[in-house]
């Protein structure tokens, strides 16, 4: 929000040599954050001159230049060039002269140009830092003024004044306005608070002939709750904008558009209450209706966009067509032009979920939407057209129409929340005294009624965000002052720490980051034919209220988000990467529904059965960490070819995984519909699935503009966990000789050798130390449809040193095992 320093001392009492960054301190105080400054980056002189004579000059370059007689107040006219021809004789305008500084900065000084020396300069609108128009000189006619020459230009059109920007947090929207920054200074400063809202009379609801109907399906609240209109019949709406109007709307970020227009804006900025004019003579004269959009319904909107409507738009229309996108924007059919001599105000209170989904599904945020998505005052409406009437007759010379149409009135107050007294100081830890909580709560414009130590306080209207006692608690301490709450560092308590599935997610994160991978985290959101390449016919939960309603349904695994994640880095240039992330997944059961409209309300902590009822509205959600290898492992290097990342990298990762949590992760041949057939493991600990690794598909890293060779992995992180040997102890170095041998066995060709080489190691028994694969051959000397494993294994005992004839033994009983489970012979 920009706050003119000007606008705010008409509502409260600033002091005379007041400054932005005395303006930014007292509104931090009550816990609004500064953001920026604004202001008209000009300095004097700069005053009004009235053109005496124009002489055009034409040129050897094809242009035609004005040497101009102009009278600045002084003695003696100015001569001055000019290239502009928007201007003769007797027109009043803005010179700048030599020693000025224009926005740029552009120095003005006295030199010499096209043959004469120009002694100052006369001004466009642009170069005064008023606005984009350039195509010609500023004539102050066309803005209504009449000053004499000489007259500081400066202060005449309201160049002197400046702004303070400060963010506004959600929850305080009445602090969208200048009524509100101005209560809010007051409230830090002590100085006094005039309420605009005050001075404003609106007439009663009597005689009005145009009728308004509400035809939206309500369901509880979600539609209009007070709609007020006024009719101003007459305007001129070729009077310009009083400066000193242009000059707080520009310091405010608004642009200045026309007379009607502006005014609208001024009272939305001034009170905070939303307006919007429609040109009377384009409504139908059967009245208004608030109702729903028809599906695929068409509204252009002012921005000039043709827009298709949903069934959930909340519009305002007559019995033709849709006349504006309630809350949000209006259409351009029915905006004002140059033409409007008869205007329609029209003030409402909508439903703030409903402007938030229309302005989120629509793409069109305002700086209506703005302030209904936080909540406006609802007794503002019938005020706020009675004051955009107010000023369309003071400045465009209307006359308003008796009485004041309106649908519904803001009379229901908000609901009182009950306060103990002691609860502030118990609470923030400050002795806050009985009168310091009630004089705070009254100063906020609560109404407080005492009933002992309790007391009942009715929150004013533009403070929906009071709705329990912490938040009453809060106003004290902000009001009170943030600088009384001590500081000081609790004490941690003895005992805690971090559970065991916090302590493994943080050992596996760290274990993947030593080994060079890169941590990332992707949006839980996919679009629905993302969903079906990775998990086919798989059930997923989608979003009613997604950001983005083609990105909609919750992930069920986190490849999709690490290919985005690698396509973006990639097309970045960075051509090598290894990543991995740590999160949710959601894993819904086929056919049941998910989510609730279940609300608990109040202060007291929930208790089981609502716990219960909400976790039954929450799909399973379980933890996964998954990894992406792309590009080179290892770069080309002076006497070293590149070395490419691959499946292996995904595995060694997977594994690192494992041991991290005191598990052993082996690969079994898988398949899985997102990855190549043939490069695709199941990985497993013991007889447990706990997750997959392998090579995306070409057809699917294709789609992501990514290499052909992708390499992933993604386990189970809460079942690794579960499963995890947090006391394994480590095995003690054999000092005894060990005894090795080889095994060679002929097996069919569809039997994994994993499988084999865990028989083999079941049946070989605790002397078997360690066995590996090292040969997998099929050719000659080997039947058709089989192949021969080779396997190198070592053996060794704690006790003794083992003969040749025990590891021979146990090798034979490794054998034996294999050939009952897979058939297998000794090669020969």
């Amino acid at each position: 929000m920009r706050v003119p320093i000007s606008w705010l001392g008409k509502w409260t009492d600033l002091p005379e040599d007041v400054t932005l960054e005395h303006l930014h301190a007292a509104l931090v105080k009550v816990g609004l954050e500064e953001e920026d400054t604004h202001g008209f980056p000009l300095t004097g002189p700069i005053v009004v001159g009235r053109v005496l004579s124009v002489e055009p000059e034409p040129q050897s370059n094809g242009k035609t230049v004005n040497w101009c007689q102009v009278d600045v107040g002084e003695s003696e006219p100015r001569g001055i060039v000019c290239g502009a021809h928007n201007f003769s004789a007797g027109d009043k305008v803005v010179v700048t002269l030599p020693g000025a500084v224009l926005p740029g900065p552009f120095p003005i000084a006295a030199r010499k140009t096209y043959g004469h020396v120009s002694d100052g300069m006369i001004a466009s609108a642009r170069e005064l830092g008023m606005g984009d128009e350039h195509d010609g000189i500023l004539r102050l006619a066309e803005l209504g003024l009449d000053p004499a020459p000489g007259t500081d230009a400066i202060e005449l059109l309201g160049l002197d004044d400046a702004a303070v920007e400060v963010n506004v947090t959600p929850d305080r929207g009445y602090a969208f306005s200048i009524r509100g920054i101005a209560r809010e200074y007051s409230h830090s400063t002590g100085a006094a608070f005039r309420d605009p809202a005050a001075a404003i009379a609106a007439p009663p609801v009597a005689g009005y002939p145009l009728a308004i109907t509400d035809a939206a399906p309500v369901r509880g609240n979600d539609g209009c709750s007070v709609f007020s209109v006024r009719v101003v019949r007459g305007i001129d709406p070729s009077r310009p904008t009083p400066p000193w109007m242009a000059s707080r709307l520009r310091l405010a970020g608004m642009r200045s558009v026309s007379l009607a227009v502006d005014i609208s804006n001024y009272v939305m900025l001034e009170l905070g209450a939303p307006n919007h004019a429609y040109d009377l003579g384009k409504v139908d004269a059967g009245g208004l209706v608030v109702r729903r959009a028809t599906a695929g319904e068409p509204l252009e909107t002012l921005d000039g966009k043709a827009r298709t409507l949903d069934a959930a738009d909340l519009v305002v229309a007559d019995a033709q067509r849709v006349l504006g996108l309630a809350g949000v924007m209006g259409g351009a059919f029915s905006e004002l032009g140059d033409d409007t001599r008869d205007v329609l105000i029209e003030a409402a209170i909508w439903d703030p979920v409903t402007v938030a989904r229309s302005v989120r599904r629509h793409k069109l945020p305002s700086e209506a939407a703005k302030r209904y998505e936080r909540g406006v005052d609802p007794t503002l409406a019938p005020l706020a057209t009675a004051r955009v009437a107010e000023l369309l007759v003071e400045l465009a010379g209307g006359t308003v129409d008796e009485g004041l149409g309106a649908l519904y009135d803001a009379s229901t107050p908000l609901a009182p929340v009950r306060l103990p007294l002691d609860r502030a100081a118990s609470v923030i830890g400050v002795p806050y005294t009985r009168d310091e909580v009630i004089g705070t709560l009254r100063l906020i414009g609560a109404t407080v009624e005492l009933d002992g130590d309790i007391a009942t306080v009715t929150p004013p209207s533009w403070r929906p965000d009071l709705i329990d006692d912490v938040s009453l608690v809060e106003e004290v301490a902000r009001i009170t002052g943030y600088d009384r709450i001590p500081a000081e560092l609790p004490i941690a308590p003895a005992g805690r720490g971090l559970t065991r599935a916090q302590s493994a997610r943080r050992r596996v994160a760290q274990t993947l980051a030593a080994a060079g991978s890169t941590e990332v985290l992707a949006y839980p959101f996919v679009a629905d034919a993302v969903a079906e390449r990775y998990a086919p016919g798989a059930a997923s939960v989608r979003l009613q209220n997604a950001l983005d309603p083609n990105v909609s349904l919750l992930r069920r695994t986190l490849l999709p988000g690490l290919a985005e994640i690698a396509h973006r880095n990639l097309s970045r240039g960075l051509t090598d990467l290894a990543l991995f992330e740590i999160g949710t997944v959601f894993l819904p059961e086929s056919g049941v529904a998910y989510g609730t409209d279940f609300i608990p309300l109040g202060a007291a902590r929930p208790g089981d059965d609502t716990l219960a009822r909400l976790g039954a509205g929450i799909p399973p959600q379980a933890r996964h960490v998954a990894g992406l290898f792309l590009g080179e492992v290892t770069p080309k290097q002076p006497g070293s070819a590149a070395v490419a990342s691959g499946l292996a990298d995904a595995l060694d990762a997977a594994r690192q995984v494992g041991l991290a949590l005191g598990l052993e992760i082996r690969a079994v041949q898988g398949a899985h519909p997102a990855l190549h057939p043939g490069r695709t493991a199941e990985l497993r600990v013991g007889d447990a699935v706990v997750g997959v690794a392998g090579e995306l598909l070409p057809s699917l890293a294709a789609e992501s503009d990514l290499p052909r060779v992708v390499a992933v992995y993604e386990l189970d992180l809460d079942l690794l966990v579960e499963l995890g040997a947090y006391d394994r102890q480590a095995t003690p170095i054999g000092t005894l000789p060990a005894a090795t041998q080889d095994l060679s066995l002929v097996v069919a060709d569809t039997v994994a050798a994993g499988d084999v080489q865990d028989a083999v190691a079941a049946g070989a028994g605790e002397l078997l130390e360690h066995i590996r694969l090292v040969d997998d051959y099929r050719g000659p000397g080997v039947a058709e449809g089989a192949k021969s494993l080779t396997f190198a294994l070592r053996f060794r005992a704690a006790d003794r040193t083992l003969t040749a004839a025990e590891a021979t033994e146990a090798k034979l009983a490794g054998l034996a095992r294999a050939a009952e489970l897979f058939d297998a012979t000794l090669r020969e």
